[in-house]
């Protein structure tokens, strides 16, 4: 598995704590959105699923949707990063 680089946080370019949009791209099917809730809610438990935006594709058969939790760290944006891509119902994160 490769390791991505360690950034010094003096080298960070996000100031922490900050509001942290973080898009989400999945099969537009019942639960998606609530399933990125929860993920959200275990790093953030501040998180109010109520301010999720929605896309839908052009299609309909996908569904965008941004977060925008709270970063207080690096290593919680990593971790949450890591949760969301390896999510079954996840097809995409930006």
């Amino acid at each position: 598995m490769h390791t991505p680089p360690v950034i010094p946080p003096e080298q960070s370019l996000i100031e922490y704590p900050c509001a942290f949009p973080i898009k989400v791209m999945g099969l537009h099917v019942e639960g998606f959105a609530a399933a990125i809730a929860q993920v959200a809610l275990q790093f953030d438990p501040g998180f109010d699923p109520a301010t999720i935006e929605h896309r839908p594709s052009a299609k309909g058969n996908y569904l965008g949707l941004t977060i925008t939790i709270n970063a207080t760290s690096r290593e919680q944006l990593d971790e949450l990063y890591r949760t969301l891509t390896t999510h079954p119902m996840v097809k995409m994160v930006i």
